[in-house]
C-alpha cells in the first residue's frame, strides 16, 4: 500500500496570504476615503477636526471634532447602502467610542464636564455622506 503525499505548496499558502492582505489594504484605502468626505462634510458646516483615528486604551475613534463648545466624536461607517452602514455599528463598538472618548476627555482642559456629542457618519457606495448627529450616547 502506498502513502500518499500531500504537498502543501507555499505557492497556496503565498497566493491566501496576498489576498487577505490585498483586501485589508482595500478595507483600508475605502475607510479612509469614507473618513475624508466626511471630513469635508464637517469642515463644511464650520467644524474643526482635532484627531483622526484616534487610539486610546479602550479602542479607536474614527474623528474627534469640535464644534463651538462641544466635543463631537464620530464613528464612520461605509457599505453599499446607508441602511447596511447603519447596521455596521455595534452596541459594542458605540461602548468602546464611548470608554475611549471619556478617556480623549482625560487630556482636555474641560476634562469629563466638557460638552460631547458621538456621531454617526454613514457613507455609501457611491460616496454620499449623512451624519447623524447625537446617533448613540453613554453607557
Amino acid at each position: 500500500m502506498h502513502q500518499m503525499a500531500f504537498q502543501f505548496g507555499t505557492r497556496t499558502a503565498s497566493a491566501l496570504f496576498q489576498r487577505r492582505q490585498d483586501r485589508g489594504r482595500r478595507a483600508y484605502l475605502s475607510g479612509r476615503d469614507a473618513e475624508a468626505g466626511v471630513i469635508r462634510v464637517y469642515a463644511a458646516q464650520g467644524v474643526l477636526l482635532l484627531k483622526t483615528r484616534w487610539r486610546g486604551q479602550s479602542g479607536e475613534i474614527d474623528l474627534i471634532l469640535r464644534a463651538a463648545d462641544t466635543f463631537v466624536f464620530c464613528e464612520v461607517k461605509k457599505a453599499a447602502t446607508f441602511d447596511l452602514a447603519m447596521q455596521r455599528l455595534s452596541t459594542r463598538q458605540m461602548q468602546r467610542v464611548c470608554s475611549a472618548a471619556s478617556e480623549y476627555l482625560g487630556f482636555t482642559l474641560e476634562g469629563q464636564l466638557a460638552p460631547v456629542r458621538f456621531d454617526l457618519a454613514i457613507v455609501d457606495g457611491a460616496g454620499a455622506v449623512r451624519i447623524l448627529q447625537n446617533a448613540f450616547g453613554h453607557f
